[in-house]
């Protein structure tokens, strides 16, 4: 079972749609968190560790992991997707670009 874990900033809009679109795909387990404190679902240590692989949404993302969780990293490499916060919970939009995006990144 591979551990993804996808990250925005308030775990409102992008993450939780990333969360429920691949929850579905078998051999993966999937969560989501946010950067900012006031996140629904705030990132924590133990979902740093927990994941096998980290993708976020933007570049402020992967850097705010890297200062906050710098030992929890340990050299895991973070995947930015370039999706800008632009679109609502399960936007067709958003769950197209994500389709056509994450696959490369899972196994």
């Amino acid at each position: 079972m591979q551990h993804i874990l996808f990250i925005c900033s308030q775990n409102k809009l992008r993450s939780p749609t990333a969360e429920q679109v691949f929850s579905v795909v078998e051999g993966l387990e999937v969560l989501s968190a946010g950067t900012n404190n006031n996140a629904i679902n705030a990132v924590t240590p133990e979902l740093i560790l927990w994941a096998d692989k980290i993708l976020v949404m933007e570049p402020t993302h992967r850097e705010k992991l890297k200062k906050k969780f710098r030992a929890q990293l340990n050299g895991q490499k973070i995947i930015c997707l370039g999706i800008p916060n632009n679109y609502e919970f399960m936007d067709p939009e958003l769950v197209e670009i994500l389709l056509k995006k994450v696959p490369q990144f899972i196994n």
